[in-house]
């Protein structure tokens, strides 16, 4: 008797498996409306490294050294975006009128600052490094043969927005 129920939820499990997901909504442009990409605080080592990769792998192809995550600069970078996302827009200045060469100062960095890239989005860290490497001023720096640290950090918001920030420092 137990054996038809239980026939019949495998073929339901079965079947629900093969049916196609849903389509992506569209924008009024064309393209597929961004999802939520959430960050779990156990995730944070696995995204800084693969974004630490990932700039490595475009400075390699375009034959600049590669670059070390830093502890004081990511400390910096992580300040920032959740100041950004205080003031609620993306700039280089802190809410204490702070740039980017003071926050790498005060978080006990002896280097020098190459430059910072930020973004506010709902896109995941790839996507955000794809952007920045599409516009010139922070292709630039990203490729700065000089830069040998990095610092990188976001903030998420409980609706999902992300608050980004990539210091590249020597």
């Amino acid at each position: 008797m137990l054996r038809i129920p239980a026939l019949f939820a495998a073929i339901a499990l079965v079947l629900a498996g093969c049916a196609t997901p849903p389509p992506p909504t569209m924008g009024p442009d064309g393209r597929p409306l961004p999802r939520v990409y959430r960050i779990s605080a156990g995730e944070t080592a696995e995204v800084q490294f693969r974004m630490l990769d990932s700039v490595n792998a475009l400075r390699q192809a375009a034959g600049a050294a590669p670059v070390e995550l830093n502890a004081k600069l990511t400390a910096a970078a992580a300040t920032h975006s959740r100041d950004m996302s205080v003031q609620n827009r993306p700039w280089h200045f802190g809410s204490d009128g702070s740039s980017p060469i003071d926050r790498v100062q005060r978080s006990g960095y002896a280097g020098q600052l190459v430059g910072e890239t930020i973004s506010e989005t709902y896109e995941t860290e790839l996507e955000t490094l794809a952007a920045w490497m599409d516009q010139p001023d922070t292709r630039r720096v990203i490729l700065d043969p000089q830069a040998r640290s990095m610092g990188f950090s976001w903030y998420q918001e409980n609706n999902g927005k992300l608050w980004w920030t990539l210091i590249l420092a020597k």
